[in-house]
């Protein structure tokens, strides 16, 4: 499958009756469907798609390549980061990286989100009414632990792809994370630790 993974299982959901996040069997058939998306790539993707901000919004989901400052200390981190803002600041923001979590809980993790949604149509204006603060109150999100990550835009080494929100569940499968210092496997391990999974 090609980059054109994005508009054709989009196209083919859409002709199956199928609407992105409105219902759990939709969101399955997609989830399911954009697992078998396996040779989309980071190239691909930065190189081809045409939503591409210099600036993000809190609740709106985001793909961009990114150096750490700190990269010399930290045990791994990713380079191409999935994530969700949850606060801005002066210097950059706070975001729940989603690449952080193997697939299945990536996706556990994204039903939570769901319970977020400002517009369950899942159209452009849609996204997550989420802040920091209200998931640092929240107990039953232990699947956000590992995934909260600060961004530096100074650090931030493309612009920012804007991920559509009806193309949520199809980013949360594509194998586009890039880890450095450590193994995908060993990344996992560790957050699964951290929630006790």
């Amino acid at each position: 499958m090609s980059i054109r993974s994005f508009d054709q299982i989009l196209l083919q959901g859409v002709k199956q009756g199928q609407i992105a996040g409105r219902t759990r069997q939709a969101r399955d058939w997609f989830r399911d469907t954009a697992q078998k998306a396996k040779d989309i790539t980071r190239t691909k993707i930065l190189g081809e798609t045409t939503a591409q901000t210099n600036r993000v919004e809190i609740g709106r989901m985001y793909m961009f390549s990114y150096d750490p400052k700190t990269k010399d200390d930290l045990p791994y981190y990713d380079r191409f980061p999935l994530v969700f803002p949850i606060k801005i600041l002066s210097d950059g923001f706070i975001g729940i990286n989603l690449h952080y979590l193997p697939y299945m809980l990536r996706a556990k993790l994204m039903d939570m989100l769901y319970n977020y949604v400002m517009d369950p149509k899942l159209d452009a204006n849609t996204k997550l009414r989420i802040s920091y603060e209200s998931l640092n109150k929240a107990s039953t999100h232990k699947y956000i632990q590992p995934c909260i990550k600060r961004y530096l835009t100074n650090h931030v080494r493309s612009k920012f792809i804007f991920v559509a929100p009806v193309e949520w569940d199809i980013a949360l499968f594509l194998p586009v994370e890039q880890f450095a210092k450590a193994s995908r496997t060993t990344v996992w391990n560790d957050s699964r630790k951290m929630i006790g999974k």
